[in-house]
């Protein structure tokens, strides 16, 4: 079995869109999305600085642009086989359910618009911010986070547990880390799957309830809690949710170790959620496709381990 992965913010780099826009057709579809957005995606990927595409409000749209761009050039070389189990970390959740064919190409990057919007939105409210908590025994963190009141907003295994809520909070766990564990600050917009993002999740709740949805057709892992998506009903009340709720990427792995992945491939533009099955899923192939040229290879590891 085939995991097909899609990462989340974070992964974004200057000029990530260019190779992928030498066919016009390729521009011209950017271009649409760009239009649905209210974003110039084709600038955003190509000239942009890293600062202007830091912002939550345009990486997140501009993520799955590119995702799913390169899934439709992946799907033009090899079909994905009918086991192919996808997943995406965030607001690559996003991408990841337009490729199980919940959502449409269209759909999913008019939702990332909505949801980077009012999430950069949500962060200027009140001052947030999340910190990386790597190592240390896992209850002892999330004691230590609870009594500061914090989230563990990602719970991404490998001894990492990504920590959000207030920046006083955040500086408080820099400065007296959990015994065992290290805290490193991190360079986001505010605290991300929590309660602080609820104005985020009633807007795209607003929003989803004139997406139109569809069933899947390959198995969508849940950041929830690793569990296949019943319907496309239930993936789109998920991806809603998501906003304010914790990502379980732990258990989303141990979900494709369960489920026997035999290789992963992960979409552009990242490759720290196939660093993550390197060291949960030892000894699985893996590939982050970065350019086009790499999509033969992709193609090369789904057609020996796909079946």
């Amino acid at each position: 079995m085939i995991a097909l992965l899609a990462p989340g913010q974070g992964a974004q780099t200057p000029g990530m869109l260019t190779p992928w826009l030498t066919d016009p057709a390729a521009e011209k579809v950017v271009a649409g999305w760009s239009d649905a957005v209210g974003l110039d995606l084709v600038r955003l990927g190509t000239t942009a600085d890293a600062d202007e595409i830091t912002d939550t409000a345009v990486t997140q749209p501009l993520i799955v642009a590119l995702g799913l761009l390169a899934a439709r050039q992946l799907r033009e070389r090899v079909e994905l086989p009918a086991g192919t189990v996808v997943a995406g970390h965030s607001i690559g959740e996003l991408t990841a359910a337009a490729v199980a064919g919940v959502l449409s190409d269209d759909a999913a990057v008019a939702l990332a618009g909505v949801r980077g919007r009012e999430m950069a939105a949500a962060c200027a409210v009140t001052p947030t911010s999340m910190a990386a908590v790597l190592g240390g025994d896992e209850e002892i963190v999330l004691a230590r986070l609870g009594e500061l009141g914090l989230d563990p907003a990602n719970r991404n295994g490998a001894g990492q547990i990504v920590a959000a809520g207030t920046q006083d909070a955040i500086d408080e766990l820099v400065a007296g880390p959990p015994e065992g564990a290290r805290v490193r600050a991190l360079a986001v917009a505010g605290a991300f799957h929590t309660a602080h993002m609820e104005p985020a999740r009633a807007a795209m709740e607003t929003h989803a309830s004139s997406v139109t949805v569809g069933e899947p057709q390959l198995t969508l892992l849940s950041n929830a809690d690793g569990a296949a998506v019943g319907s496309g009903a239930e993936a789109l009340t998920r991806l809603v949710a998501q906003v304010t709720r914790p990502v379980r990427w732990d258990s989303c792995m141990a979900a494709l170790g369960e489920r026997g992945a035999a290789a992963a491939v992960e979409l552009p533009p990242g490759a720290t959620l196939t660093g993550m099955v390197k060291r949960a899923l030892k000894g699985t192939p893996t590939l982050a496709v970065k350019t086009p040229e790499q999509l033969d290879a992709a193609v090369a590891l789904i057609s020996e381990h796909g079946a």
